[in-house]
């Protein structure tokens, strides 16, 4: 039997009966949804398009500059999502920025030098996506940690600093407990990987006719990789965002303090 996939514009037509459905539930719950997934739907289609278009010119002219810019692109793009969820911080974007760019380029680098990846657009650009997508969800949580962690932990923190503790000491739970809650899905999410859920990774690659076990191998290294980046982005997204928490004679900020999460 061939693996060849058949998808087709008629098909495709067809699939979008699922996202009806989605719409239907919104109308019938009354979530006042409609206009937005369809929005959504509209936009993601457009996006992909002209993604496939940029791609397939990238991978035929295979030039590392061009493929350095594409990887930049990300990162920026990434920031500027990630920016959004932190606003009221001290240069979110800029925090955003260099929790992923470094993220990226340590992954990125280890993957090279030990011969998992060739600096190619047709991996490089693929695998930087799975970084910078992950390490995005995980500083834009830590954002989320961080703003609530330091409402609920206010007291605890004002008594520490009141005894003397430096900003780092004050704060030193509600990091700890920031990184910790985001890690723990993407320790959950691996944790039942293979059994729970197929990655889409080594979902694709199946369908693409690649032999399961081959599959498993690259799948393998993507979830090395993606726990690996994402830890490392909430460290550098946590200790470089915490002091925007207080001022310059340690006092905890009170416009942070009062804002709505």
């Amino acid at each position: 039997m061939s693996n060849d996939l058949q998808a087709s514009p008629l098909s495709l037509v067809l699939s979008f009966s699922l996202v009806l459905i989605a719409i239907g539930i919104s109308y019938r719950e009354k979530l006042k949804l409609e206009k937005e997934i369809v929005w959504a739907v509209i936009r993601m289609v457009v996006q992909l398009i002209a993604v496939a278009y940029v791609l397939g010119y990238v991978f035929k002219l295979d030039n590392g500059w061009l493929t350095s810019l594409m990887i930049l692109v990300i990162i920026m793009n990434a920031s500027l999502n990630a920016a959004n969820r932190g606003k009221g911080l001290h240069r979110p974007l800029l925090i955003s920025f260099i929790a992923l760019a470094s993220t990226t380029v340590l992954t990125l680098s280890i993957l090279v030098l030990s011969g998992n990846l060739k600096f190619i657009p047709s991996q490089m650009i693929p695998i930087t996506g799975m970084i910078v997508g992950n390490s995005m969800k995980s500083v834009g949580l830590v954002y989320a940690n961080l703003f609530q962690l330091f409402r609920d932990q206010e007291q605890a923190v004002l008594e520490k600093i009141s005894l003397g503790a430096t900003p780092y000491q004050a704060a030193h739970n509600v990091l700890q407990m920031t990184i910790k809650q985001g890690i723990q899905p993407t320790v959950d999410g691996i944790k039942t990987t293979g059994i729970v859920s197929l990655p889409g990774m080594m979902s694709g690659l199946m369908l693409a006719g690649v032999a399961p076990l081959k599959a498993i191998l690259y799948q393998i290294m993507v979830m090395f990789m993606i726990i690996g980046a994402t830890s490392f982005a909430m460290l550098i997204a946590t200790y470089l965002a915490y002091r925007s928490f207080f001022t310059e004679r340690y006092q905890l900020s009170t416009q942070l303090r009062k804002r709505k999460i």
